[in-house]
Protein backbone atom coordinates (compact mmCIF):
# COMPACT_ATOMS: atom_id res chain seq x y z
CA UNK A 1 0.00 0.00 0.00
CA UNK A 2 1.35 3.16 -1.04
CA UNK A 3 0.24 6.10 1.51
CA UNK A 4 0.23 9.39 -0.52
CA UNK A 5 0.24 13.13 0.54
CA UNK A 6 -1.06 16.24 -1.61
CA UNK A 7 0.60 19.43 -1.90
CA UNK A 8 -1.99 22.06 -3.32
CA UNK A 9 -5.51 20.73 -2.85
CA UNK A 10 -6.70 22.27 -5.66
CA UNK A 11 -9.12 21.12 -8.90
CA UNK A 12 -6.56 18.74 -10.74
CA UNK A 13 -5.84 17.55 -7.10
CA UNK A 14 -9.88 16.54 -6.60
CA UNK A 15 -9.55 14.44 -9.90
CA UNK A 16 -6.42 12.63 -8.75
CA UNK A 17 -7.79 11.98 -5.71
CA UNK A 18 -10.76 10.68 -6.78
CA UNK A 19 -9.17 8.64 -9.24
CA UNK A 20 -6.54 7.38 -6.10
CA UNK A 21 -9.38 6.27 -4.55
CA UNK A 22 -9.76 3.51 -7.53
CA UNK A 23 -6.43 2.12 -7.08
CA UNK A 24 -6.23 -0.99 -4.63
CA UNK A 25 -3.00 -0.10 -3.67
CA UNK A 26 -3.16 3.43 -2.31
CA UNK A 27 -4.65 5.72 -0.23
CA UNK A 28 -4.61 9.16 0.51
CA UNK A 29 -3.06 9.77 3.71
CA UNK A 30 -2.08 13.77 3.61
CA UNK A 31 -3.22 16.76 2.86
CA UNK A 32 -0.87 20.06 2.80
CA UNK A 33 -2.28 23.46 1.81
CA UNK A 34 -1.74 27.10 2.72
CA UNK A 35 -5.13 27.08 4.57
CA UNK A 36 -5.68 24.61 7.36
CA UNK A 37 -9.60 25.42 6.87
CA UNK A 38 -8.87 23.87 2.98
CA UNK A 39 -6.85 21.10 4.12
CA UNK A 40 -9.34 19.50 6.62
CA UNK A 41 -12.29 19.99 4.30
CA UNK A 42 -10.40 18.12 1.10
CA UNK A 43 -8.95 15.31 3.75
CA UNK A 44 -12.49 14.79 5.01
CA UNK A 45 -13.61 14.25 1.48
CA UNK A 46 -11.15 11.41 0.75
CA UNK A 47 -10.04 10.08 4.09
CA UNK A 48 -7.04 11.32 4.32
CA UNK A 49 -5.37 11.12 8.30
CA UNK A 50 -3.34 14.33 8.09
CA UNK A 51 -3.97 17.92 7.45
CA UNK A 52 -1.42 21.05 7.65
CA UNK A 53 -1.44 24.44 6.92
CA UNK A 54 1.48 24.74 4.83
CA UNK A 55 3.23 23.30 2.57
CA UNK A 56 6.39 22.59 4.31
CA UNK A 57 4.87 20.76 7.04
CA UNK A 58 3.90 17.76 5.30
CA UNK A 59 7.17 16.28 5.57
CA UNK A 60 6.60 15.86 9.09
CA UNK A 61 3.63 13.38 8.15
CA UNK A 62 4.37 9.90 10.03
CA UNK A 63 3.13 7.92 7.64
CA UNK A 64 4.49 9.09 3.73
CA UNK A 65 5.90 7.36 0.89
CA UNK A 66 5.23 9.70 -1.92
CA UNK A 67 3.50 13.39 -2.62
CA UNK A 68 1.53 14.54 -5.34
CA UNK A 69 2.61 18.05 -6.08
CA UNK A 70 -0.28 20.21 -7.64
CA UNK A 71 0.37 23.73 -6.44
CA UNK A 72 0.70 26.70 -9.36
CA UNK A 73 3.54 25.77 -11.78
CA UNK A 74 6.04 28.45 -10.12
CA UNK A 75 6.28 25.67 -6.62
CA UNK A 76 6.73 23.05 -8.43
CA UNK A 77 10.49 23.66 -8.06
CA UNK A 78 10.48 24.67 -4.37
CA UNK A 79 8.14 21.74 -3.33
CA UNK A 80 9.99 19.03 -4.83
CA UNK A 81 13.17 19.77 -3.34
CA UNK A 82 11.07 19.92 -0.34
CA UNK A 83 9.74 16.50 -0.72
CA UNK A 84 12.86 15.40 -2.22
CA UNK A 85 15.30 16.60 0.65
CA UNK A 86 13.11 15.07 3.03
CA UNK A 87 13.58 11.13 1.41
CA UNK A 88 9.97 11.39 0.10
CA UNK A 89 8.94 9.92 -3.70
CA UNK A 90 7.48 12.84 -5.76
CA UNK A 91 4.57 12.77 -8.63
CA UNK A 92 5.01 16.65 -10.06
CA UNK A 93 2.81 17.94 -11.44
CA UNK A 94 3.64 19.33 -15.41
CA UNK A 95 5.20 21.44 -16.25
CA UNK A 96 7.95 19.76 -14.18
CA UNK A 97 9.26 23.65 -13.06
CA UNK A 98 9.84 26.75 -15.01
CA UNK A 99 12.57 26.61 -16.66
CA UNK A 100 15.17 23.62 -17.47
CA UNK A 101 17.67 24.73 -15.15
CA UNK A 102 15.29 23.85 -12.68
CA UNK A 103 14.62 20.75 -13.39
CA UNK A 104 18.29 19.74 -13.75
CA UNK A 105 18.45 20.49 -10.13
CA UNK A 106 15.24 18.68 -9.64
CA UNK A 107 16.67 15.61 -11.30
CA UNK A 108 20.22 16.09 -9.68
CA UNK A 109 18.63 15.88 -6.07
CA UNK A 110 16.55 12.85 -6.70
CA UNK A 111 19.64 10.82 -8.35
CA UNK A 112 21.88 12.30 -5.34
CA UNK A 113 19.51 11.53 -2.66
CA UNK A 114 18.37 7.93 -4.32
CA UNK A 115 14.61 9.19 -4.19
CA UNK A 116 12.13 8.49 -6.90
CA UNK A 117 10.94 11.52 -9.11
CA UNK A 118 8.29 11.97 -11.87
CA UNK A 119 6.71 14.32 -14.00
CA UNK A 120 2.52 14.07 -13.59
CA UNK A 121 2.42 13.90 -17.59
CA UNK A 122 -0.49 11.30 -17.47
CA UNK A 123 -1.61 11.46 -21.06
CA UNK A 124 1.61 9.73 -21.44
CA UNK A 125 0.14 6.33 -19.53
CA UNK A 126 -3.18 6.61 -21.06
CA UNK A 127 -4.49 3.10 -22.88
CA UNK A 128 -5.65 5.34 -25.93
CA UNK A 129 -1.60 6.70 -25.75
CA UNK A 130 -0.48 3.36 -25.54
CA UNK A 131 -2.28 2.01 -28.27
CA UNK A 132 -1.17 4.89 -30.66
CA UNK A 133 2.54 3.31 -29.72
CA UNK A 134 1.61 0.31 -30.36
CA UNK A 135 -0.24 0.78 -33.98
CA UNK A 136 3.50 2.53 -34.90
CA UNK A 137 5.14 -0.36 -33.52
CA UNK A 138 3.27 -2.52 -35.76
CA UNK A 139 3.98 -0.39 -38.67
CA UNK A 140 0.05 -0.87 -39.97
CA UNK A 141 0.41 3.08 -40.80
CA UNK A 142 4.14 2.63 -42.37
CA UNK A 143 6.98 5.23 -42.27
CA UNK A 144 5.92 7.87 -39.51
CA UNK A 145 5.47 11.62 -41.29
CA UNK A 146 4.16 13.38 -38.88
CA UNK A 147 2.02 14.47 -35.98
CA UNK A 148 -1.11 17.27 -35.56
CA UNK A 149 -2.41 18.59 -32.61
CA UNK A 150 -4.47 21.10 -30.81
CA UNK A 151 -5.33 22.06 -27.14
CA UNK A 152 -7.86 24.83 -27.17
CA UNK A 153 -10.63 26.23 -24.94
CA UNK A 154 -12.41 29.24 -23.57
CA UNK A 155 -10.69 30.21 -19.78
CA UNK A 156 -12.64 32.13 -18.11
CA UNK A 157 -10.61 35.35 -17.25
CA UNK A 158 -9.33 36.23 -14.29
CA UNK A 159 -6.02 38.07 -13.96
CA UNK A 160 -5.90 36.35 -9.86
CA UNK A 161 -5.71 32.77 -11.06
CA UNK A 162 -3.12 31.47 -12.56
CA UNK A 163 -4.26 31.03 -16.27
CA UNK A 164 -3.33 34.64 -17.26
CA UNK A 165 -1.29 35.79 -14.18
CA UNK A 166 1.89 35.59 -15.14
CA UNK A 167 3.13 35.91 -11.50
CA UNK A 168 1.94 32.37 -11.19
CA UNK A 169 3.41 31.42 -14.45
CA UNK A 170 -0.14 31.76 -16.39
CA UNK A 171 -0.27 31.64 -20.19
CA UNK A 172 -1.58 29.41 -22.66
CA UNK A 173 1.84 27.31 -23.54
CA UNK A 174 2.59 26.09 -20.30
CA UNK A 175 -0.43 24.96 -18.82
CA UNK A 176 -1.46 23.60 -22.41
CA UNK A 177 0.46 23.93 -24.82
CA UNK A 178 2.79 21.35 -22.66
CA UNK A 179 0.29 18.51 -23.97
CA UNK A 180 0.75 18.68 -27.93
CA UNK A 181 4.24 19.51 -27.43
CA UNK A 182 4.20 16.10 -25.26
CA UNK A 183 2.89 14.49 -28.26
CA UNK A 184 4.92 15.17 -30.75
CA UNK A 185 8.03 14.36 -28.79
CA UNK A 186 6.96 11.47 -27.75
CA UNK A 187 6.09 10.44 -31.18
CA UNK A 188 9.12 11.93 -33.36
CA UNK A 189 11.87 13.28 -30.59
CA UNK A 190 13.30 16.14 -30.39
CA UNK A 191 13.35 18.72 -33.49
CA UNK A 192 15.96 20.05 -35.73
CA UNK A 193 14.30 23.50 -35.65
CA UNK A 194 11.05 25.24 -33.99
CA UNK A 195 9.30 28.03 -34.86
CA UNK A 196 6.73 29.85 -33.36
CA UNK A 197 4.34 32.30 -33.13
CA UNK A 198 2.17 33.62 -30.07
CA UNK A 199 -0.60 36.46 -29.27
CA UNK A 200 -0.34 37.90 -26.24
CA UNK A 201 -2.89 39.15 -23.73
CA UNK A 202 -3.21 42.78 -21.49
CA UNK A 203 -1.39 40.58 -18.96
CA UNK A 204 1.94 39.66 -21.19
CA UNK A 205 1.10 36.38 -21.12
CA UNK A 206 0.63 34.20 -24.18
CA UNK A 207 -3.13 33.52 -25.18
CA UNK A 208 -2.64 31.72 -27.99
CA UNK A 209 0.45 29.69 -29.46
CA UNK A 210 1.11 28.05 -32.40
CA UNK A 211 4.10 25.52 -33.42
CA UNK A 212 6.07 24.66 -36.27
CA UNK A 213 8.92 21.58 -35.44
CA UNK A 214 10.90 19.79 -38.36
CA UNK A 215 13.23 17.09 -37.99
CA UNK A 216 16.31 16.02 -39.86
CA UNK A 217 14.64 13.06 -41.45
CA UNK A 218 11.94 15.67 -42.67
CA UNK A 219 9.38 14.43 -40.75
CA UNK A 220 7.24 17.40 -39.16
CA UNK A 221 4.99 18.54 -36.28
CA UNK A 222 2.06 21.02 -36.98
CA UNK A 223 1.02 22.03 -32.86
CA UNK A 224 -0.87 24.73 -31.31
CA UNK A 225 -2.90 25.81 -27.84
CA UNK A 226 -5.32 28.58 -27.05
CA UNK A 227 -7.52 30.18 -24.34
CA UNK A 228 -9.34 32.20 -26.50
CA UNK A 229 -11.41 29.47 -28.40
CA UNK A 230 -12.58 26.08 -27.82
CA UNK A 231 -10.82 24.02 -30.91
CA UNK A 232 -11.56 20.36 -31.57
CA UNK A 233 -8.78 18.78 -29.43
CA UNK A 234 -7.75 16.29 -31.71
CA UNK A 235 -4.31 14.78 -32.03
CA UNK A 236 -2.89 12.72 -35.97
CA UNK A 237 0.07 10.57 -36.18
CA UNK A 238 0.58 10.66 -40.18
CA UNK A 239 2.44 7.44 -42.15
CA UNK A 240 2.52 6.38 -45.27
CA UNK A 241 0.10 4.35 -45.44
CA UNK A 242 -2.60 5.25 -42.95
CA UNK A 243 -3.42 8.67 -40.50
CA UNK A 244 -3.90 7.64 -36.42
CA UNK A 245 -6.67 10.21 -34.79
CA UNK A 246 -6.68 10.24 -31.29
CA UNK A 247 -10.59 11.45 -30.76
CA UNK A 248 -11.52 14.58 -28.86
CA UNK A 249 -10.16 15.53 -26.03
CA UNK A 250 -7.27 13.75 -27.52
CA UNK A 251 -5.32 14.05 -24.03
CA UNK A 252 -8.13 12.15 -21.85
CA UNK A 253 -9.64 10.48 -24.89
CA UNK A 254 -10.90 6.74 -24.55
CA UNK A 255 -10.81 6.36 -28.20
CA UNK A 256 -8.33 5.88 -31.43
CA UNK A 257 -9.15 5.06 -34.93
CA UNK A 258 -6.88 4.17 -37.82
CA UNK A 259 -7.77 4.94 -41.74
CA UNK A 260 -5.64 3.06 -43.78
CA UNK A 261 -5.03 4.75 -47.77
CA UNK A 262 -8.03 1.79 -48.76
CA UNK A 263 -10.17 3.74 -46.83
CA UNK A 264 -10.62 0.97 -44.46
CA UNK A 265 -10.95 1.96 -40.18
CA UNK A 266 -10.20 0.69 -37.33
CA UNK A 267 -11.42 1.70 -33.73
CA UNK A 268 -10.37 0.87 -30.43
CA UNK A 269 -11.98 1.98 -27.44
CA UNK A 270 -11.10 2.08 -24.01
CA UNK A 271 -13.98 2.96 -21.76
CA UNK A 272 -13.21 4.17 -17.75
CA UNK A 273 -15.32 5.84 -15.58
CA UNK A 274 -12.48 7.77 -13.77
CA UNK A 275 -10.88 11.01 -15.22
CA UNK A 276 -7.69 8.63 -16.16
CA UNK A 277 -4.99 9.68 -13.49
CA UNK A 278 -4.91 6.02 -11.86
CA UNK A 279 -2.87 4.88 -14.85
CA UNK A 280 0.24 7.51 -13.71
CA UNK A 281 -0.61 6.35 -10.08
CA UNK A 282 -0.21 3.18 -10.55
CA UNK A 283 3.12 3.79 -12.79
CA UNK A 284 4.46 5.31 -9.49
CA UNK A 285 3.08 2.57 -7.01
CA UNK A 286 4.97 -0.39 -9.36
CA UNK A 287 8.10 1.99 -9.64
CA UNK A 288 8.38 2.40 -5.72
CA UNK A 289 7.66 -1.01 -5.42
CA UNK A 290 10.32 -2.25 -7.74
CA UNK A 291 12.76 -0.11 -6.09
CA UNK A 292 12.91 2.15 -9.08
CA UNK A 293 14.28 5.40 -8.90
CA UNK A 294 12.53 6.83 -12.25
CA UNK A 295 9.73 5.74 -14.44
CA UNK A 296 11.08 4.03 -17.89
CA UNK A 297 7.82 4.98 -19.49
CA UNK A 298 8.49 9.11 -18.82
CA UNK A 299 11.74 9.09 -17.54
CA UNK A 300 14.10 12.14 -16.33
CA UNK A 301 15.50 12.51 -19.74
CA UNK A 302 12.08 12.45 -21.15
CA UNK A 303 11.40 15.40 -18.48
CA UNK A 304 14.80 17.17 -19.51
CA UNK A 305 14.32 17.23 -22.97
CA UNK A 306 10.59 18.27 -22.69
CA UNK A 307 11.45 21.58 -20.39
CA UNK A 308 13.84 22.46 -22.87
CA UNK A 309 11.88 22.46 -25.92
CA UNK A 310 9.44 24.53 -23.86
CA UNK A 311 12.43 26.46 -23.11
CA UNK A 312 13.29 26.84 -26.97
CA UNK A 313 9.52 27.85 -27.63
CA UNK A 314 9.53 30.55 -24.67
CA UNK A 315 12.65 32.27 -26.30
CA UNK A 316 10.99 31.87 -30.27
CA UNK A 317 7.84 34.16 -28.85
CA UNK A 318 9.55 36.04 -26.29
CA UNK A 319 7.64 34.85 -23.54
CA UNK A 320 9.40 35.92 -20.65
CA UNK A 321 8.94 35.30 -16.75
CA UNK A 322 10.36 37.42 -14.19
CA UNK A 323 13.17 35.17 -12.08
CA UNK A 324 12.55 32.27 -15.00
CA UNK A 325 13.63 34.10 -18.17
CA UNK A 326 14.41 30.67 -20.74
CA UNK A 327 16.97 32.63 -21.91
CA UNK A 328 19.35 31.59 -19.13
CA UNK A 329 18.87 28.47 -19.22
CA UNK A 330 18.98 27.81 -22.92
Amino acid sequence: MTRWGIIGPGRIAHKFAQDLMQVADAKLTAVASRDLGRAQLFAREYGATYTYGSYEEIINCPELDAVYIASPHIGHFEHTLLCLNAGIAVLCEKPFAMNTAQVSEMIHVARGKNVFLMEALWTRFLPTTLKTLEIIESGAIGKVLGVKADFGFKAPYDVDKRTFNKDLGGGALLDIGIYPLFFSYLILGKPTKITAQAIFGETKVDESTGMTLTYADEKFAFLDCTFMAKTRCEAFVYGEKGTIMIHSRWHESKAVTVEYDDETTETFTFDRPTWGYQYEIEEVNACLEAGKLESEGWSLTDSMNLISLLDAVRQEIGLVYKDFDATETV
